[in-house]
């Protein structure tokens, strides 16, 4: 066996990995950026009443290559997603799962500035839905998130969330 390879145990069976000196940096395409203004600790409120929806802490992982969201409220519910660039597709996926057992999986990509990602759904009933929801980045570094519904296939639309991500105060 190599000096470098490394022995793991598989089953009870021993199989040989190799190990380079170094990894290989991850290959992160300008695509990959397109997100990055969602990055950060956030507090975050409802638009137009500022009541207070919860907090989001978004972070750049994997060599940059994907976000990773946790979102909390004060009630106790709490989700997280990761978000990539697939380059494969050229297209952005948002995989999003909650501790009320909800998956929503989104596509899409940069429309008018704007982050804009959409996919299937259930509602509460178990109808056909769909989500699509909108991260709108502003000048003063806040970032608004819309999430709109359509029973009808997308013909029209109503808003299930509209939020306000504002960076924490002393970070």
């Amino acid at each position: 066996m190599s000096k470098r390879a490394l022995l793991i145990a598989v089953l009870g069976g021993l199989v040989a990995i190799p190990v380079t000196a170094q990894p290989a940096p991850p290959r992160v395409d300008v695509e990959h950026r397109a997100f990055d203004f969602w990055i950060g600790d956030w507090d975050v409120t409802v638009v137009g009443s500022g009541q207070v929806a919860g907090t989001n802490e978004v972070t750049s992982v994997l060599g940059g290559c994907a976000l990773l969201e946790s979102y909390e409220t004060p009630t106790g519910y709490r989700g997280n997603s990761y978000n990539i660039y697939d380059r494969a597709s050229g297209s952005w996926h948002q995989t999003w799962v909650d501790n009320a057992g909800t998956l929503l999986q989104l596509d899409g990509g940069i429309v008018d500035g704007k982050m804009v990602l959409s996919g299937p759904g259930k509602d509460a009933q178990g109808n056909d839905i769909v989500n699509r929801i909108t991260w709108t980045s502003h000048e003063d570094g806040s970032v608004q998130q819309t999430w709109d519904v359509s029973s009808d296939g997308g013909d029209t639309w109503t808003n299930a969330f509209d939020g306000m991500y504002r960076r924490k105060s002393g970070l």
